[in-house]
């Protein structure tokens, strides 16, 4: 990254905040070594999307280049949740390890586990891998009441989850969002006043709902199931060089003051104005070029 302007200060890597977790929802190897040649900096986990890590060719590659470019990798938690519906479990795990796969994501947004079972899985995991799990549901009709995520996140963080994500899909029409995609601001709110953000993954696929997450809760929110091509749009946003967030983290309004003042003082004075205007001989001045309040 270039080295000329001031810009919100971010996380070194390995971030605990300000974490940008990726989806790969299938990239060939090829398409991997490209991405981490533009922005291996501003990604800190990739999540090979649902069951994609189960039938990509050539995953162990993909893994490894991952690893090899100081990225953790995690099989997306659909995958997992296979495993416990078919009786699996250990074998998963075993899979895991033979992968050198050092983060696991549990979720229950299909199947239905409880506080309990979850918390026995994740203390399990937690053994011998860094835990992301996941509360939500992928089911648009199924609605989680504000104090319930409270209390899922919380049992998830007290049985060793690292980070707790919570869902939006892919899509970013659940969970978090309406079916519109509109962000479900009341939840957020209600979550962050007894979870600290630090402790969360907020899932945002769409690009207004990073820039509400990035204004609501600064630079070094963290933020998952990010498009791969969205890497570098996500890091610009986090340092206020689109215009999106530019106003949130640069003194746009008090520029934009400073310079009324100085297009006012080019203007005319007053009795200069009133003489012109009794003469009616002067032409009239023209009037001063106005700066765009955006930079689009």
């Amino acid at each position: 990254m270039l080295d000329l302007f001031s810009t919100p200060p971010r996380s070194g890597k390995p971030r605990d905040i300000g974490v940008s977790h990726i989806m790969d929802k299938g990239l060939g190897l090829r398409q991997v070594e490209d991405l981490l040649a533009t922005c291996s900096g501003y990604i800190d986990i990739v999540k090979l999307g649902w069951g994609t890590g189960y039938v990509t060719q050539n995953v162990a590659d993909k893994i490894k280049a991952y690893r090899e470019a100081g990225i953790p990798v995690c099989f997306g938690g659909t995958l997992l949740e296979v495993a416990i519906l078919q009786g699996r479990f250990d074998a998963f795990r075993g899979m895991v390890r033979d992968f050198g796969v050092s983060h696991v994501e549990i979720s229950n947004g299909v199947i239905d586990l409880t506080m309990k079972e979850k918390a026995k899985y994740i203390r399990e995991l937690a053994k011998e891998f860094t835990v992301l799990s996941e509360v939500g549901s992928k089911d648009s009709e199924k609605i989680i009441p504000p104090y319930r995520w409270v209390e899922l996140i919380q049992s998830d963080l007290d049985a060793g989850a690292w980070k707790v994500i919570c869902e939006a899909r892919e899509s970013g029409t659940v969970g978090l969002y309406f079916g519109s995609g509109e962000v479900r601001a009341g939840l957020i709110d209600e979550i962050v006043a007894k979870i600290d953000p630090a402790d969360l993954i907020f899932e945002a696929p769409q690009r207004a709902q990073q820039c509400y997450m990035v204004r609501k809760l600064g630079s070094e929110v963290n933020l998952g199931n990010i498009a791969t091509t969205d890497v570098i749009g996500l890091e610009t946003l986090r340092l206020g060089l689109r215009a999106d967030t530019m106003s949130q983290f640069h003194e746009v309004e008090k520029w934009n003051r400073k310079r009324d003042v100085e297009l006012e003082a080019e203007l005319p004075h007053p009795e200069r104005r009133s003489r012109v205007g009794a003469g009616a001989t002067a032409a009239t001045p023209p009037k001063p070029r106005r700066h765009l309040s955006k930079i689009g």
